[in-house]
């Protein structure tokens, strides 16, 4: 590798680096915001929230990676052109060809990063999340144990604890079960205890009333106790069994045997198809996407007016594979036969970018104006 290469290619590091960064903090932020209003109000501790954060890491960066990619080789194409470095090089008999060289190496880069959130990373977290969920929706103290807030930890049930001493009592509990629809049954009690036991979780409350509603004819019956126990556990019983989707499922588990996995899973064909071949071709997708920033921009030349036509024209091509890419979804997932078509967006992007270095390569006509003089 040349010295002009390395050149190049450290730039692009480092701007993707940036950009990287930048984007991932964006989407991550985002997220978290929505995690910590579920997972906090719920009754859930730091720990579990930062733990579920992480979790949505590769994922994240996954969403990012091309945009990244096509920033740096935007920036950095437009710096070298703004400062006539391009202009330099070309004088001294680099073609457009040989300029891509190390946009092209930085693309495969990309790839290669990509490639290992999409078919390792990315399904390992997205399945261990899944699990995560599933045990949080288990655990009835985190669930249970947030005073001073209307809970509903499942349809047709209603919560609220007024406070919670230091030795686990629960003062003031109010609990409406609305799940029969014939009646209504709504528990009050000054204080109450949560249990749990082999066989499930148990709300032991103490003093208190319970009021039955009959919808039929609205008819109010109330019943005062000293101590009644109310089985809860039944509330947990839809998150014990986590269901895996298709993209929790790392690739090699379905090279392993393919067939076992549709069978076990219960996975449609068409689905896995279009989910293999996608984290393929999502790879792919940096490659083409690097390569979209530098040639568009390689086609307006040096101008000390800058070059934000090229730039408005390069995303305007990235939003076509990404048009392109979400048309060819469906088809896909419909008969697996057509998974080429998840190609279409990588060989038209590569198609574009060859004939824009085509178009910066081509001879250029002498001005005729220039030749009659």
């Amino acid at each position: 590798m040349s010295r002009f290469d390395r050149y190049v290619l450290s730039q692009l590091i480092v701007l993707f680096g940036f950009f990287a960064v930048v984007l991932v903090s964006i989407y991550w932020i985002n997220q978290a915001v929505r995690l910590f209003d579920r997972l906090i109000g719920d009754g859930q501790t730091a720990f579990v929230f930062l733990e579920f954060t992480a979790l949505t890491l590769p994922n994240v960066i996954r969403l990012v990676l091309p945009m990244a990619a096509f920033a740096a080789s935007v920036y950095v194409t437009n710096r070298l052109s703004s400062e006539s470095e391009l202009v330099v090089m070309q004088a001294t008999g680099f073609s457009p060809w040989r300029l891509a060289r190390p946009v092209l190496v930085f693309g495969l880069g990309v790839a290669l990063m990509m490639s290992v959130l999409t078919h390792l990373l990315v399904p390992a977290s997205l399945s261990q999340l899944q699990l995560r969920e599933a045990e949080v929706a288990r655990n009835v103290t985190s669930r249970f144990l947030t005073e001073g807030t209307f809970l509903h930890p499942t349809q047709g049930i209603t919560f609220y604890i007024r406070e919670i001493d230091a030795d686990g009592a629960l003062q003031g509990l109010f609990l409406s079960d609305r799940r029969d629809p014939a009646r209504t049954v709504t528990y009050t009690a000054a204080q109450a205890y949560l249990v749990n036991d082999g066989d499930g979780a148990r709300l032991v409350m103490v003093d208190g009333l319970a009021q039955t509603l009959r919808n039929a004819d609205q008819q109010l019956l109330t019943t005062h106790f000293s101590d009644f126990t109310y089985d809860i556990s039944a509330l947990m019983e839809r998150a014990q069994d986590p269901r895996l989707r298709v993209r929790d499922i790392p690739t090699h588990a379905f090279l392993a045997d393919f067939s076992g996995v549709l069978r076990d899973r219960g996975f449609d064909r068409g689905d896995v198809t279009e989910e293999l071949h996608s984290r393929m071709a999502q790879a792919l997708l940096c490659v083409v996407a690097a390569l979209i920033g530098f040639a568009t921009l390689l086609v307006g030349g040096f101008s000390r007016f800058g070059v934000w036509r090229q730039i408005m024209g390069a995303l305007v091509l990235l939003v076509v594979v990404k048009l392109i890419e979400g048309l060819v979804t469906d088809p896909v997932q419909q008969d697996p036969r057509l998974w080429p078509l998840l190609y279409l967006p990588v060989v038209f992007g590569l198609s574009v970018a060859a004939g824009l270095l085509w178009f910066v390569a081509r001879p250029r006509r002498p001005n005729r104006a220039g030749a009659a003089a």
